[in-house]
């Protein structure tokens, strides 16, 4: 027979390190989003008006033109509204100037 001996191991330490750095904490971070039509000059005269639940297009007509002109707000949001009597609250609605005031 042959004298092998066993390797010995017993000194030998073993350990994981990441070398991944401390990952950043976005907890506080913010943002905020601004439009920039007022920037770019909207000198048409058109404001917005978010609709309230209850509205329809001839009491929002009624309020910004004294009559009910839905059919002028209804042309100038034809980009979201399909359907005059569809409009939905939070919807916010383009509302032209009054002809002769633009």
């Amino acid at each position: 027979m042959s004298n092998d001996k066993k390797p010995d191991f017993s000194d030998v330490q073993g350990g994981v390190r990441s070398t991944e750095q401390i990952k950043p904490d976005f907890s506080d971070v913010q943002s905020k989003v601004t439009s920039t039509e007022a920037i770019a000059g909207n000198d048409d005269g058109a404001q917005t008006y978010t609709v309230a639940k209850g509205d329809n297009l001839s009491r929002i007509a009624q309020q910004f033109y004294g009559r009910q002109d839905w059919k002028r707000i209804f042309d100038a949001n034809r980009d979201q509204l399909s359907d005059p009597d569809r409009i939905q609250p939070g919807q916010v609605l383009k509302i032209p100037a009054p002809e002769g005031d633009a």
